[in-house]
């Protein structure tokens, strides 16, 4: 489909001789700018040969440059396209802070566009039945599992996060039916979590999982969400994939409050309102 043509162009980036990676680098530098030049530029900002570009262009499906142009535009249309400049060591304070959220912007828009609406029905029916709420994660995942707590704690049911190993398989073995574990592990590779899922579900608890579809942590779990984002491995780049799962948490926590209809919302109003005193008023923080 058109909106997948982006994606190719960096699928493919390696199998491309010299010449036509040369214009795929052009292309995906600045897509929005690559559907307003004419194939003249496009050679000259390449380096190559209008030639060159024609048979870069029909490589992808293309019946020529003007063809190849319209389906990059249709690509745009679809999506934010994933930034793939990585940040380097020269670059300028506005070099790397718009590098940096342009591809978190675009992870999360594919996220979007990718999400199984279904799969988040699912999981926020388990949360909702759940007779208590365990959320695991290690390093980056850890912080995540942190602030799901922060978000779960108010729907009146006991809520903890874990982050140390230990504990986690601990509080596994020691789950029961009607315990729901959500575990976040962006890989789902890690052994020591692929584990822990298999404990808790072999002592009766359901085992929730946002992370790569088709790991061995998904294979272990009830049901999961599947996050695949594409991780820059620059050293300057920061974990695209930690603000998906954030951004999940929050959809889910939406899904349980919406649940609980409104009768509920007089509670969350108690709990922000306990908050009011410890805040200077808006006026004096103003002054």
């Amino acid at each position: 489909m058109a909106h997948d043509l982006l994606d190719r162009l960096r699928e493919r980036l390696e199998e491309l001789n010299r010449s036509e990676r040369k214009v795929a680098n052009v292309i995906l530098e600045d897509p929005t700018l690559a559907t307003s030049l004419s194939i003249a530029s496009l050679a000259q900002s390449a380096s190559v040969s209008e030639p060159t570009v024609n048979r870069f262009c029909r490589n992808f499906g293309a019946k020529g440059y003007p063809d190849f142009k319209i389906k990059l535009a249709q690509s745009l249309a679809g999506g934010t396209p994933y930034v793939t400049r990585a940040v380097e060591p020269g670059d300028s304070a506005t070099q790397y802070t718009h590098k940096i959220f342009g591809a978190t912007i675009a992870a999360l828009d594919e996220a979007q566009r990718e999400i199984d609406i279904t799969a988040v029905e699912r999981m926020v029916d388990y949360l909702t039945q759940a007779k208590q709420i365990h959320f695991f994660g290690l390093g980056a995942s850890g912080a995540v599992a942190q602030d799901a707590q922060h978000k779960f704690f108010r729907f009146n049911l006991p809520v903890m996060a874990y982050i140390d190993v230990l504990m986690q398989r601990m509080v596994a073995a020691a789950c029961h039916t009607g315990d729901v574990v959500v575990i976040i592990s962006y890989t789902g590779r890690t052994r020591e979590l692929v584990d822990i899922a298999r404990l808790a579900r072999e002592a009766g608890a359901v085992v929730l999982g946002i992370t790569a579809p088709k790991s061995p942590l998904a294979q272990e779990c009830t049901a999961t969400l599947d996050v695949a984002t594409p991780e820059d491995t620059d050293h300057y780049m920061p974990m695209t994939s930690r603000v998906i799962q954030l951004t999940l948490i929050d959809a889910l926590a939406t899904g349980v409050t919406l649940r609980r209809g409104e009768d509920f919302l007089p509670h969350l109003k108690k709990i922000k309102d306990s908050l009011r005193d410890t805040r200077f008023p808006i006026e004096k923080a103003a002054k």
